[in-house]
């Protein structure tokens, strides 16, 4: 009877020693976790601006998404990933950025006269939208000068001055 008893007793203890290490084998690991999450986040442009971290399979979304349904859709990915335990997600929404009104070349014009008439040397000229700047100033007046021409809002901005 003591055979038998301990036959099952060294039955039963490399039974459960078996079962430990199926168990511990099909744990997956962070890194695996963290390799198909860069997968599912490069996949999706959307998600350029979000990083993701992985401990003990809980993964932590960080980062900039445009709207309510990235930040949702990111965080779904993430618990689809086979081995993650939970999804902490601390992505924010970016505010949208109002588009960046350009003025008209007769409003520029205007503006222009009035921003280039304490620099003598400076000729402004307007086309399409573009200020393009020549002649000559000095250094320590250029910055002034771009904040007044930056102000009125052109497409774009050729500096073609001479420094002094």
């Amino acid at each position: 009877m003591k055979k038998s008893n301990a036959k099952l007793l060294i039955m039963g203890a490399l039974l459960s020693i078996s079962m430990q290490l199926i168990s511990c084998k099909s744990k997956l690991k962070d890194t695996d976790i963290q390799s198909s999450l860069n997968e599912k986040v490069q996949a999706d442009s959307r998600l350029s601006h979000v990083t993701t971290s992985v401990n003990d399979g809980v993964v932590t979304l960080t980062g900039d998404c445009p709207d309510e349904a990235c930040r949702t859709s990111a965080e779904q990915a993430a618990k689809d990933v086979k081995g993650v335990k939970s999804v902490v997600n601390n992505i924010t929404i970016m505010p949208a950025t109002p588009p960046v009104e350009v003025n008209t070349d007769s409003g520029l014009e205007s503006g222009l006269r009035d921003a280039t008439k304490d620099y003598p040397g400076v000729t402004a000229t307007v086309n399409n939208g573009e200020v393009t700047l020549t002649g000559t100033i000095e250094r320590s007046k250029l910055p002034k000068l771009m904040q007044s021409i930056n102000a009125l809002n052109p497409k774009k901005v050729n500096n073609n001055l001479t420094i002094k």
